[in-house]
Formats: C-alpha cells, sequence, structure tokens
C-alpha cells in the first residue's frame, strides 16, 4: 500500500515511519543488526504477522536490510540502511521532544553515534 504524501517530504518521511510498530523496529535496529526472533522478543506484544508486515515495508522502503547468511538452517540478520541510519538522529529528536513535553521517561537508552 503507498500512502499518498502530496510532494511533501515531511509528509513522505511520517509515512515511512507509520504503522504501531515501525519505530520501535528502527530505533532498536539503530543499537545494531537483529534477528527477528530477537525483534519478536523485545516488542512482545506485537504478533509474529505484523512484525513482519512492518519490517518488510521497512525494507521495501529502503529503511532496513535484510541479510541471508548460507548455514544450515539460514541465518537471517536485519540492520538499518544507510537511510535508516539517517532516520535516528530525528527520532532522538522526537524522544527527547515527547520526554520533555509528555514527561515521559525513555525506555532505552540513546543509541551510540
Amino acid at each position: 500500500m503507498k500512502l499518498n504524501h502530496n510532494n511533501c517530504p515531511v509528509q513522505a518521511t511520517i509515512n515511512t515511519l507509520s504503522g504501531k510498530w515501525k519505530v520501535q523496529i528502527v530505533w532498536r535496529l539503530s543499537f545494531g543488526s537483529r534477528r527477528f526472533a530477537e525483534l519478536r522478543k523485545d516488542i512482545a506484544t506485537v504478533s509474529e504477522k505484523v512484525l513482519t508486515e512492518q519490517m518488510r515495508q521497512l525494507e521495501k522502503d529502503g529503511v532496513i536490510l535484510r541479510k541471508v547468511t548460507a548455514s544450515n538452517p539460514p541465518r537471517v540478520d536485519y540492520s538499518l540502511t544507510t537511510a535508516g541510519n539517517d532516520l535516528v538522529p530525528m527520532m532522538q529528536e522526537m524522544c527527547d521532544w515527547g520526554a520533555k513535553n509528555f514527561g515521559i521517561t525513555p525506555s532505552l537508552k540513546r543509541p551510540s553515534a
């Protein structure tokens, strides 16, 4: 499903991160490569089906990279692309803004730069 961004780069960015779990997926991958099961464990309330859908959309949008390593069974790791890493500072600013304006204490420490 392609969301209309009305030729607005801000809306296009918001559309890319729209989805109940996409922000958490990107944020957790900002700490380093993860396997699907690790992400599923980290975000315990997401269903496997929804996590798969959200990750496929992020991959399609060029935010995350899915790397399959030939082994038995195959190993699949997910990481941020350059474009995905470019989102992290903006997300940190959003985190800071939310913490300041809503009094929410961040549950994950800031990723290393």
